[in-house]
């Protein structure tokens, strides 16, 4: 049976180099942190009467891993895949297994107006939505929208 808001967290995955978020590359990431992301996206989903699982791994088969626990744990899937976003079949295989869950992707910087390789995601094919370019802000419209999906946004 699918989870709801009200009864299981929204599960927001990080992918490589994203543990760095408000020292790296502040110029197209920003200053904000994870943890100023978790606070964020927390406010989001308390306002629909859910929570979050935030986490972050720079290894693809942990995230691949966390992708298949969300499918009895968590209602919905907010993911920025990272560098994996243009190179994981893996991860795009996984959320696949996430039938009737909610799944956005969410990219801090506009990858399209970045280098060519980056235009590609694997990921928005499972996608129900991608969002890129909006900051970090980009995390809080992920949760709004997984929230929207699951008929209490």
């Amino acid at each position: 049976m699918p989870h709801t808001l009200a009864t299981a967290p929204v599960l927001i995955l990080n992918g490589p180099n994203l543990n760095l978020l408000g020292r790296r590359q502040p110029e197209i990431y920003g200053t904000d942190t994870l943890a100023d992301v978790e606070a964020m996206c927390a406010k989001a989903a308390a306002a629909h009467g859910g929570t979050v699982d935030l986490r972050q791994s720079n290894h693809e088969g942990e995230l691949v891993d966390w992708i298949h626990e969300a499918r009895e744990h968590h209602a919905g899937i907010v993911i920025n895949p990272a560098a994996y976003s243009h190179t994981s079949v893996a991860i795009l295989d996984a959320l696949n297994t996430c039938d009737g869950m909610p799944v956005v992707e969410v990219h801090i910087s506009n990858i399209h107006q970045r280098e060519s390789f980056r235009h590609h995601s694997y990921v928005s094919q499972r996608a129900d939505g991608v969002i890129a370019g909006c900051g970090v802000q980009g995390y809080v419209f992920g949760v709004e929208r997984v929230a929207a999906l699951l008929g209490r946004g």
